[in-house]
């Protein structure tokens, strides 16, 4: 639900006003209205949001270093941001240069590997005794035998269709080949240089990995203090003068429950205020209150965006149906098991902050759970080929659809989204009565009733409880009295002739768009199906496995093989079943029922302002 907001307008006196914002602060209940800006504080307030940029982006540098580091260090330092900042910066160069010597090495060695070991004094000791030893290469057709007498030639290598081969004379010579210049160093001092090297970097991330680990809070900390500011001083800019300067107004919102706690620091502080209830017409920022079930759904509400303050919070309603298409598109009970299990370690493991988002693994779990037990599915397995009671087995769904040649499970998808889109037109006749009232509703409640009502006399029809003839005379009833609404009353203050247009539209867009809505449930259906036979195949393959070495060791091996494809194999197969039904899952709910239920998610989310507390 959308918890009740008041609106507050405040009078301060100009030299009180800071004083009074400290206070407001501290409270931390009332979600500031920003009305101007002026242009020197602007400039100001743009100065620090891009320092809070960088602060955050090194936040993130940060925290993706200090993930390296195996035993976190204390977090106990008295360093400044600015110390940190140039701590880290060094760092990162020193790395960056041993990482840049790196490629220059590599290809020294690679050179010299072509050579082999050589000592380069022997080499000089040769020139000081009149000898000249050169490096050549060329290809090796081009490779000249008469080289060998004319000028001392020996082959060293051939590798990659190239002649490598040096001379000795007592004058330099000249022939058709490329001259070879080399590192003047022995290939295993290069080596040796290399491994060195390759510790140093090692011991370089090492330590900037655990400096970030133990300095990662101060840089929080000056985020959340700069955020702090940038925040004081948006308010400060969002009052507006009155009375020549020596009055500011600023106007707020505050939620109904800690009306008592704001009205009592007004009276102590002695401001002028007013205050009234939130009206539908008010853009109030929402804030959302749910119980413990549903609140975990919530960040699905705000990823497509909050309701305003005259409409429904959806989140009540579209919790049940997502954990149900995420076990749809899952579909397995030993994976809901898994999801349940991780959820329940991870919820200890982690922070506080994370608790809701565990929270939700759990849930979708257990509803993956229970739907991959009905569906007959248990890590690629039949539950029906194990010893189950009957009354256990009575609830598994298998098989077709009694009289037809479709499965079960793919008809069962087909309802739950003829239900689902049924369940959105009437929240949008619904939100929209209680909005605007019902003449202006008429519409709505139109295709509501020929929807609604043709499936209802569909189904009768279906189970026999009324014949050909009566459905008929149903469907001709409901479309009629539907007709009125949605082509003659779709908005009462307008003529006729452009009602009737606006109807004929409308019933074109729900034409083309309610099939297509239909037919995006298979896919429940079908990620449901391809999971459980992609795991089945990993079963298959760790059987086959398994028996093919049955007679060797006991059998021992042909265990281990078959766990390591189940274990490997199903690991894969859950990680993409949950992303298919994390993605899924939400393309329903975003696409085919906020659109049914003309929820636009327009609104403010509720942000008072407060301190800033370090995680």
């Amino acid at each position: 639900m959308i918890a009740k907001m008041n609106k507050y307008s405040f009078l301060i006196y100009h030299k009180e006003y800071e004083t009074f914002l400290e206070k407001l602060r501290e409270l931390g209940v009332v979600h500031v209205e920003i009305r101007q800006t002026g242009e020197m504080e602007n400039e100001n307030l743009q100065s620090l949001l891009q320092k809070h940029t960088f602060y955050k982006n090194l936040f993130k540098e940060m925290s993706a270093q200090s993930v390296l580091c195996e035993n976190k260090p204390s977090s106990e330092s008295n360093s400044t941001i600015e110390q940190v900042i140039e701590k880290y910066e060094d760092s990162k160069d020193t790395l960056q240069t041993l990482n840049q010597q790196l490629p220059t090495l590599d290809k020294e060695i690679a050179q010299m590997e072509i050579w082999g070991e050589f000592d380069w004094k022997v080499i000089e000791d040769l020139k000081d005794n009149g000898w000249q030893l050169q490096f050549f290469c060329c290809p090796e057709r081009a490779f000249d035998e008469a080289w060998i007498e004319e000028y001392n030639a020996t082959v060293i290598n051939k590798k990659g269709g190239q002649c490598y081969f040096v001379t000795v004379n007592h004058d330099l010579v000249k022939i058709e080949a490329e001259t070879v210049r080399l590192p003047q160093y022995k290939l295993s001092d290069l080596k040796a240089k290399q491994s060195s090297l390759l510790v140093e970097i090692e011991e370089a991330k090492k330590q900037l990995s655990m400096y970030c680990a133990s300095h990662l809070f101060i840089v929080e900390v000056a985020m959340n203090q700069l955020q702090g500011e940038i925040d004081l001083l948006e308010v400060k800019l969002g009052g507006e003068k009155k009375a020549d300067g020596s009055l500011v107004l600023l106007e707020g919102w505050a939620p109904v429950e800690n009306d008592e706690a704001l009205r009592a620091m007004l009276e102590k502080s002695g401001v002028y205020y007013e205050s009234r209830p939130a009206e539908k017409e008010d853009n109030a920022p929402i804030k959302l209150k749910n119980n413990k079930l549903t609140r975990a759904f919530e960040m699905l509400t705000k990823m497509y965006g909050m309701p305003d303050y005259g409409e429904f919070d959806p989140t009540p309603l579209l919790a049940p149906f997502y954990a149900l298409f995420f076990g749809m598109c899952v579909g397995d009970a030993g994976y809901g098991l898994l999801l349940v299990l991780l959820g329940l370690y991870l919820k200890k493991k982690l922070s506080k902050s994370m608790s809701g988002l565990m929270n939700l693994l759990i849930t979708l779990g257990a509803a993956t759970t229970i739907v991959g037990a009905v569906f007959n599915t248990f890590f690629g397995a039949t539950l029906t080929c194990f010893d189950l009671p009957a009354w256990m087995k009575s609830l598994i769904i298998t098989g077709d659809w009694e009289g037809t040649t479709y499965n079960k499970t793919m008809v069962i998808a087909l309802l739950v989204g003829m239900f689902h889109i049924c369940f959105a037109m009437t929240v949008k006749a619904i939100g929209s009565t209680v909005r605007y009232g019902f003449k202006n509703s008429l519409s709505d409640w139109g295709w509501w009733l020929f929807v609604g009502g043709s499936v209802v006399v569909a189904t009768l029809n279906y189970l026999g409880v009324i014949d050909m003839e009566m459905s008929k005379m149903a469907f001709i009833g409901i479309g009629g009295v539907s007709a009125i609404g949605i082509y003659l009353l779709n908005n009462i203050r307008r003529n006729v002739f452009m009602n009737i247009g606006a109807g004929l539209w409308d019933t074109y867009n729900m034409a083309t768009g309610l099939m297509g809505d239909l037919l995006s449930y298979l896919r429940l259906y079908a990620l449901g199906l391809a999971g459980g036979m992609l795991g089945g195949v990993f079963n298959d393959l760790g059987m086959q496995l398994r028996d093919s070495m049955s007679d060797f060791l006991f059998g021992i091996p042909g265990w281990i093989c078959f766990a390591l494809i189940f274990v490997a194999g199903h690991s894969l197969n859950i990680a993409l079943s949950c992303l298919s039904g994390y993605v899924h899952s939400i393309r329903l709910t975003f696409v085919e029922y906020f659109k049914n239920s003309g929820y636009n998610g327009k609104g403010t989310s509720y942000k008072p302002f407060s301190f800033i507390q370090n995680k």
